[in-house]
């Protein structure tokens, strides 16, 4: 019952789809997802080289390895799905998308301990995404294509860039993962750049600010300077009178 309804969902979500048959007969992320429920069975039981079998078999015939030790909340839609790289200790929420070449890849070397990603309910991973080491997704958030998110991303909210920024927060009230927006995020070195420019006009402002002021001092210097000479030239006037 859980995998049709993840079919529904990816129905719905994906405009794509004709059919939820269509869904179930040829996606390759229902495919793997299917191959998930049955190596991920076998996983926790501790058959761990039949879980590995066909978890190998689903990346062969889908192009997307999910580790049979990974856990997938419902209604997950890899959409295209080649490239997709779901590592062992990676956790997944519910309604959640993921396009192709997304890893949740893992860091460190120790065996038993959390090394993957952990994802919220209703996230968007756009194409090309690197989710690196075990930093949690916060639920509805958004993470923009070609983006490396190495540290955690609170709910809510939009990342993007290497390495990743959130560039945007509470700014969608509907969840990414259902409207599939993940082109429309922020450039976070435009960003940057704009910043730098505005600290330059200000710079620029306070440069000119202090140049008339400099002026200002000067024409003021040279009334005094003016004034000086005049009065020395009336008291030079005045001494040669007296003298005569």
């Amino acid at each position: 019952m859980g995998l049709l309804k993840d079919a529904k969902s990816i129905y719905k979500r994906d405009p794509a789809a004709r059919s939820t048959l269509e869904v179930i007969l040829l996606y390759p992320g229902f495919k793997a997802l299917l191959y998930h429920r049955f190596s991920s069975f076998f996983y926790r039981h501790k058959m761990y080289f039949i879980a590995r079998y066909l978890s190998q078999r689903a990346s062969r015939k889908t192009g997307i390895e999910i580790h049979p030790g990974a856990k997938i909340g419902e209604g997950l839609f890899i959409d295209h799905g080649n490239g997709v790289v779901i590592g062992e200790t990676a956790e997944i929420g519910n309604n959640c998308t993921i396009y192709h070449q997304v890893t949740l890849g893992g860091t460190g070397t120790q065996k038993h301990k959390k090394r993957h990603p952990t994802v919220g309910d209703n996230v968007l991973i756009g194409a090309g995404a690197k989710i690196l080491g075990p930093v949690t997704i916060g639920n509805n958030s958004l993470i923009g294509a070609g983006s490396v998110v190495l540290n955690d991303v609170p709910d809510n909210c939009t990342v993007t860039g290497m390495k990743a920024r959130i560039v945007k927060m509470y700014g969608q009230k509907v969840a990414p993962s259902e409207t599939l927006e993940h082109t429309k995020v922020p450039d976070p070195i435009n960003q940057e750049l704009m910043k730098i420019m505005e600290t330059i006009k200000e710079r620029e402002k306070h440069l000119q600010a202090l140049i008339e002021e400099l002026n200002h001092k000067i024409s003021e210097l040279e009334c005094v300077k003016k004034k000086y000479e005049q009065k020395m030239e009336i008291d030079k006037n005045e001494d040669i009178q007296h003298t005569e």
